[in-house]
């Protein structure tokens, strides 16, 4: 299975070291020494020679760009790497964005809601971004409003909580008087 891994950003220096801004949870393990990553859309793939952090930017460094100007040229590419769909997260109660987007979503009482269009990832918490006949509900991926994720059954159950799926009712506006 083929994902995302990190969207390369501007050139750091004059040799080639490229901030790459990461799209996994796993950045030691994806950009490692001798790792490959590959090119979206292309056949073309780039040896991680070097990674370290530097002032909260990950900057890589790739065997085939020996130059500032080569690592102009790579400036806005998507870097997508093989990955065992079968690989989980070390933690049980942890998930790749992979293994949840297109799960079905029901509600407690086993009610089809939607499926997982996306998982935005917030400083604060994820939020599961449902897509409920073409209308986006997002919801905290907390285990108060989402008690249970079954992959073997491809479904996220959530939990009993009035409100949680629908529009905020707006503010009503009786003009102050």
């Amino acid at each position: 299975m083929e994902v995302l891994v990190g969207i390369v950003g501007r050139p750091h220096g004059v040799r080639g070291e490229l901030a790459v801004e990461p799209r996994t949870d796993e950045p030691a393990l994806r950009f490692a020494a001798g790792t490959q990553v590959r090119i979206e859309g292309s056949e073309r793939s780039l040896t991680v020679e070097s990674a370290r952090d530097h002032s909260g930017r990950l900057l890589v460094r790739f065997r085939e760009v020996l130059d500032r100007t080569v690592a102009e040229t790579l400036r806005g590419t998507r870097l997508v790497a093989e990955v065992d769909p079968a690989t989980r997260p070390d933690e049980p109660e942890e998930y790749y964005d992979r293994q949840l987007i297109g799960l079905r979503v029901v509600d407690a009482a086993g009610a089809e809601i939607g499926r997982i269009a996306a998982v935005a990832h917030l400083p604060s918490q994820d939020l599961l971004e449902i897509d409920a006949d073409g209308t986006i509900r997002l919801v905290p991926f907390v285990a108060e409003l989402v008690p249970e994720v079954d992959l073997e059954a491809g479904l996220v159950r959530l939990a009993d909580v009035p409100g949680l799926l629908e529009d905020e009712a707006p503010a009503s506006d009786d003009g102050g008087s």
